[in-house]
């Protein structure tokens, strides 16, 4: 009979990816895993196999969770479509406060997590491709409802504007690690739905 995990294994997977998104894969360590989880190596290998297995669950859950808030904002169908752009900067902006360590943000894990490995590990960039698919299919679906009622330009194409919108909230992310402040935010995201008005 196995014996009993002793733990919660999903507050251990929060953790993990709170210790990855701080500091990057390569950087966190495997004692950097064993303190914010509280478990020991034999622990942590015996339920996620590898620091790999452990950081793509990790990225996973971040990628659902942050995906499905997002989500939530662009088929708002009580909203008008512009309203719903402007909300998920909005909360863009506020997870950037939420998150902070020594004065700047910590970012995105989906970010970071590009910049530092997705050439290099064929499994991590295969599940943000697959994030930016779902993400681009719905902002491109809420610029398209935009164009039909007048709010959003009509003279551009609604993929490469929500490629736009998708560069703003990468870019917004990284001036946040950067220690740019709210207001600043707050403008990049203003000039970014004043270039989409129609």
């Amino acid at each position: 009979m196995a014996r009993p995990r002793l733990f919660d294994e999903e507050r251990a997977l929060d953790a993990a990816m709170l210790a990855f998104w701080e500091k990057g894969y390569e950087a966190t360590s495997t004692q950097d895993l064993c303190e914010a989880t509280g478990l020991g190596r034999s622990s942590i290998y015996n339920t996620f196999s590898s620091k790999h297995d452990l950081f793509r669950r990790a990225l996973a859950r971040y990628v659902e969770t942050m995906t499905a808030s997002q989500l939530e904002i662009l088929e708002d169908a009580e909203r008008p479509p512009l309203e719903r752009i402007g909300a998920l900067f909005a909360r863009i902006v506020e997870q950037e406060f939420t998150q902070r360590r020594e004065g700047r943000s910590i970012g995105c894990l989906s970010v970071n997590t590009t910049v530092e490995s997705a050439a290099r590990d064929p499994e991590v960039d295969r599940m943000l491709a697959r994030d930016l698919r779902v993400r681009l299919d719905a902002l491109r679906a809420v610029i398209e409802a935009g164009q039909r009622a007048g709010e959003i330009a009509s003279g551009r194409d609604a993929e490469a504007l929500a490629r736009f919108v998708n560069a703003v909230i990468g870019g917004m992310r990284v001036s946040a690690q950067g220690g740019a402040d709210r207001p600043a935010l707050e403008g990049i995201a203003a000039t970014a739905v004043d270039a989409l008005r129609g």
